[in-house]
């Protein structure tokens, strides 16, 4: 990278995490943003350039303004290191730290705002080349967790043009993503890219991970990653959520008592026949062979993770304290365990008869019914709700299953 104009390099006690302001060519800057381009597929995550005609013509300004040398307010970006390197950070300089982030952190750089800014600057680049060695203002936040970055991007983008929650989740979707890789045992994490379908338990795609992450957040089962998901009150939840370290101390954790369940249903699955996978039967009714199937559906992984969230945190507003929710979850884990040994012990007859997946069948594909996706994950919020109030210690899945 071109030589630093200035920089200067802070701490943030809040989010534990360094803030370093700089200034670098535009050339420079606009070579970093296309690395990360390369990387993770370029800035579609963020906030489309606007097409209103009031939006147009302040972009035109702003790219006149530009080549006339006008400074622009800063671009911010986010890098997410470990340990190591968050704490090697106090003892570089900060044009090392620049320099760093350019070269080796290049590929976890997430765009956090400046959308318009980065749009104005190309346009601006493409009219007249002299702008390449105009100084722009960079802002980047160095973190060791994700949720320091979604934090400091909700906080920030509060009372802008209103984004997707899932968008704006997504501008740090890859390492959100590298992050639950390192805090939960999946049995794979799906490539989005290669169109890959989960084929047994412990694999996910990265979208419905994020789907879950919102979803601990809001403690509510009608999430929709798809829609608009903007609303002050769903942002504040999740603000909320990670303000108070509630992924990191308890997020995780659930997610992975989930994972361990899908493992431990998916045993029928090495012991019955290829032939009798998941298909309708005779009568048109599918019908639900495979103990994977279980958490093949979103709703169904929706509806654990709501669920164990409220048993664990409360309700929105009737929030428990730490030390209950400690507790509440160090029990919820001991019951997961205690369900998956005693599972680990049953041959195939038993592991269908406790799974009962005939009558889940029934309960989801038994009849027509309008709004399938808000009735199957009401259906599965319920169904696990009776599971976590009986530690898990049940006969069999029916009383979960006919709620």
């Amino acid at each position: 990278m071109a030589a630093v104009v200035d920089a200067t390099l802070l701490f943030d006690e809040r989010v534990k995490c360094y803030s370093l302001m700089t200034s670098v060519s535009t050339i420079d800057y606009l070579k970093l943003v296309q690395a990360a381009y390369a990387q993770r597929g370029g800035l579609q995550h963020q906030r489309d350039a606007l097409k209103t005609t009031t939006a147009r013509r302040i972009r035109a300004r702003m790219v006149s303004d530009v080549q006339k040398g006008a400074i622009l307010p800063p671009v911010v970006i986010g890098v997410v290191v470990d340990d190591n390197t968050l704490n090697n950070i106090p003892k570089m300089k900060p044009s090392e730290v620049v320099d760093l982030i350019s070269g080796a952190l290049v590929g976890t750089i997430s765009i956090i705002d400046g959308m318009q800014r980065t749009t104005a600057l190309l346009a601006a680049l493409d009219g007249d080349k002299k702008v390449a060695d105009f100084p722009i203002r960079i802002e980047c936040w160095i973190a060791k967790s994700t949720d320091s970055l979604i934090y400091r991007m909700l906080v920030l983008n509060t009372g802008q043009v209103p984004w997707n929650l899932s968008r704006q989740l997504q501008v740090v979707f890859a390492p959100l993503i590298v992050e639950m890789k390192n805090r939960v045992k999946f049995e794979r994490i799906l490539d989005p890219e290669k169109s890959e379908r989960r084929a047994k338990a412990g694999e996910y795609s990265p979208d419905s991970l994020v789907e879950l992450y919102i979803a601990f957040g809001l403690r509510k089962t009608d999430v929709d990653t798809q829609e608009t998901l903007a609303d002050e009150f769903s942002r504040l939840d999740v603000t909320d959520a990670i303000a108070e370290d509630r992924y990191n101390q308890f997020f995780y954790p659930v997610l992975q008592t989930m994972v361990d369940l899908d493992q431990a249903f998916s045993r029928l699955d090495n012991q019955i026949d290829d032939a009798k996978e998941d298909a309708p039967a005779p009568n048109s009714l599918k019908v639900l062979k495979k103990g994977r199937s279980v958490f093949d559906s979103r709703p169904a992984r929706i509806g654990y993770i709501v669920s164990a969230a409220i048993a664990i945190l409360g309700r929105v507003g009737m929030e428990k304290d730490p030390a209950t929710s400690q507790k509440l979850l160090t029990d919820l884990q001991a019951q997961v365990k205690a369900l998956s040994d005693r599972l680990a012990q049953l041959d195939v007859n038993q592991l269908t008869e406790f799974l009962k997946l005939d009558v889940l069948s029934e309960r989801l594909y038994g009849q027509k019914r309008s709004a399938v996706g808000r009735y199957e994950r009401a259906f599965f919020d319920s169904a696990f709700k009776v599971l976590i109030e009986e530690g898990f210690e049940v006969p069999s899945l029916e009383p979960a299953w006919r709620v």
